[in-house]
């Protein structure tokens, strides 16, 4: 069930996709809520995985794949419509193929991917529940916000114009603390494996 929970966010995300590109204007407002459902649902499949037992290994690392492909697919719709920097999702690609590389190798060891910060600032930072949901609520926010204006140059071009200039300095706002947390939380990952390279021969290159 919890599989099939995370499995709904990707689905949701292609719904979301298909209706920035093609939709028009009016069934864009529906952005607001699908950005809710789908990281109402990321914390969804860890409630019901932990109450029916079935937390595991494979499950882990299936949540945090589609938690990647739906951060990384957003910001790339962000920045092909043009509403944030391409840079932005070259940072987020790139911090996430170095992390999850160095997941894998402790998948690879038996290491579920939280259970793989032994630092108590990397427990907290990447490991933590506040920072895991202050992460996604960020996220959240970002999405959420930059997409819920997309329609309004269309809908309300009066309105728009008199708030294009605040609404983009506070999406931006949100962005940059995205972007932030991001980096803050992947530092952890590489530290802890660096300090496990000094400690076993067999991680050196």
């Amino acid at each position: 069930m919890a599989n099939l929970i995370t499995l709904s966010r990707l689905l949701l995300l292609f719904v979301l996709a298909a209706i920035a590109y093609h939709a028009s204007p009016l069934w864009q407002l529906l952005h607001v809520p699908l950005i809710v459902a789908i990281f109402a649902s990321d914390g969804l499949d860890g409630y019901v995985a932990r109450k029916r037992g079935e937390d595991s290994l494979f499950g882990s690392l299936f949540d945090i794949a589609i938690d990647r492909v739906v951060e990384n697919v957003l910001w790339i719709v962000l920045a092909d419509l043009d509403l944030v920097p391409v840079w932005v999702p070259i940072v987020f690609i790139t911090r996430g193929a170095i992390v999850d590389t160095l997941r894998g190798h402790g998948a690879a060891q038996g290491s579920t991917p939280f259970g793989m910060m032994h630092s108590e600032l990397g427990q907290f930072l990447v490991a933590g529940r506040f920072m895991r949901i202050g992460y996604a609520v960020v996220k959240a926010i970002a999405f959420g916000w930059i997409l819920f204006f997309q329609p309004l140059p269309a809908l309300a071009p009066d309105l728009w114009a008199q708030v294009a200039g605040p609404a983009g300095a506070i999406g931006m706002f949100w962005v940059y603390a995205a972007v932030a947390l991001c980096l803050l939380r992947g530092l952890p990952v590489v530290w802890d494996f660096a300090l496990g390279m000094r400690r076993d021969p067999d991680l050196r290159p």
